[in-house]
């Protein structure tokens, strides 16, 4: 496994090619609105690292079976499902942010699945292939980015009728050595911090669209990918002068569109090539892990709950009966929230290939919460913090030599709580529900893993309606023989 500084030094090998601002990024790693992103999926090296932490950090490889890190572990019982759950509290506490490895983990075990089942029914050799592939990712301990989101063009148009048929990523030719994509993928998480990309289609599909029907991993530095990254709340805080403006300086996320203009796929790198009637399958099975990984948003919870009490503290209203009890409702949201994670894991099956798969119904029950419960979590800190956390002034202003002694002065608020300790909890505050992490805590937690529509269409498929009928009637008398 990998340690922290070996991780970014492996970035540092990377000729990936970034724009942001409309100017091209020489170097990504140390870029100050980057940097903090790296610094988010680093940690979850170096907590794989903490002899304390291995039982949830780390598991045993099925193939080679040596301690892997368990962001490239195939799920082998209930246990890794449960602890895969755990494992995304710990790391959302530890870093207050999204810490980008959750996808790739779930692109891997959708794929372990799904290539599996293809080969079953056509006699192909995906599974192997996927096998090698994993293989090699456990070895060098790789992050991997899992693309699925495609731009949509017109959404009421399937892909092969598209005005412009790069609104799905497609194969646009065939060759000796493999095939030639083009397309792009859309709000891809950590994007830059990846050593590999896991392509996978984003809705089912039909004969017409055999074209789209594409899975497959390539170098996150291949010829012809291109980053552009996505604008954040408050990102360029952390250009400025003062890291106490930041809320969290340390870590951070990011988003990314990649575009794939005419890239080579080599045929040992392809996972799926027109299984058309496969391709929904990989949609779910992928988006009902992703749901699972949600239990993130759980740590950062744990963190802006921390974080609410202790600016009560500061201002010296933590005994007001409102305030507890809005802090036990934050805590009853956030538990649940973490209660839906673990449910969709521990009803975990296996599936033919070995690998364990969450409870679907379970999994979109538990990102359907996730949609909602950390908006009130947010609106209840907010409400805790006061007017303050957006009318603050900056820490330029609280340093200055002319007028950081008004500053110092007049935000000040209990006795004994330096206002710098209160600037800082503030900004944390401000960073967790309006800044940058918001855009994890929050927007992402209604549209990731797919908007929230698409949990409630699996709701519906998944329940057993006319079992819950038959249950009904019969106690009625409308039918005692059911």
């Amino acid at each position: 496994m990998m340690t922290a500084s070996q991780y970014e030094e492996s970035l540092r090998k990377l000729n990936l090619v970034v724009y942001m601002f409309g100017k091209r990024i020489d170097d990504p790693v140390d870029h100050p609105i980057i940097r903090p992103s790296m610094n988010a999926v680093a940690k979850t090296y170096a907590m794989a690292q903490h002899p304390e932490c291995a039982d949830i950090m780390t598991a045993v490889s099925h193939i080679s079976g040596r301690r892997i890190n368990r962001f490239t572990h195939i799920h082998q019982s209930r246990d890794d499902l449960i602890k895969k759950t755990k494992m995304g509290r710990l790391m959302g506490a530890h870093t207050g942010c999204c810490f980008q490895r959750c996808v790739g983990m779930d692109a891997l075990n959708a794929l372990s699945i799904v290539t599996y089942d293809m080969d079953q029914r056509h006699g192909s050799s995906y599974y192997q292939r996927f096998l090698k592939y994993l293989a090699f990712v456990q070895e060098h301990d790789l992050t991997c980015d899992g693309a699925m989101t495609d731009p949509k063009g017109d959404r009421s148009l399937p892909p092969h009728q598209q005005p412009d048929p790069d609104m799905y990523l497609h194969v646009v030719t065939e060759r000796e050595e493999g095939i030639v994509v083009r397309g792009a993928k859309a709000h891809q998480t950590g994007a830059v911090n990846s050593h590999e990309v896991i392509v996978m289609p984003t809705i089912a599909m039909r004969k017409a669209d055999e074209e789209y029907a594409v899975a497959f991993a390539l170098p996150s530095d291949a010829q012809g990918i291109t980053y552009i990254m996505g604008r954040q709340s408050c990102d360029t805080r952390k250009m400025e002068a003062h890291a106490l403006d930041t809320g969290n300086a340390a870590f951070g996320g990011h988003e990314a569109l990649i575009v794939f203009d005419d890239v080579l796929v080599p045929w040992e790198r392809v996972f799926m090539y027109k299984e058309y009637e496969f391709a929904g399958a990989l949609v779910e099975k992928f988006a009902a892990y992703h749901r699972q990984s949600y239990a993130c948003k759980v740590g950062v919870g744990d963190v802006l709950i921390g974080a609410a009490q202790t600016i009560a503290e500061y201002n010296g209203a933590q005994n007001a009966s409102h305030i507890k009890d809005k802090l036990i409702e934050m805590n009853h949201l956030n538990e649940t929230l973490y209660c839906g994670s673990l449910s969709c894991a521990s009803e975990g099956h296996q599936e033919p290939s070995g690998t364990y798969c969450v409870n679907t119904l379970l999994a979109n029950v538990a990102k359907q919460n996730v949609t909602r419960f950390p908006y009130e979590i947010a609106r209840l800190a907010q409400d805790i913090a006061g007017g303050l956390m957006v009318t603050l002034p900056s820490a330029s202003d609280l340093k200055s030599p002319e007028i950081g002694r008004w500053v110092e002065k007049y935000f000040k608020g209990r006795a004994g709580v330096s206002t710098e300790k209160r600037f800082r909890i503030l900004r944390l505050i401000e960073n967790l529900t309006l800044g940058t992490a918001a855009v994890g805590y929050l927007t992402e937690s209604m549209h990731g893993a797919g908007s929230p529509q698409a949990q409630r269409i699996m709701i519906a498929r998944q329940v057993n309606m006319k079992e819950k009928q038959r249950l009904a009637k019969k106690l009625c008398g409308i039918d005692e023989n059911i």
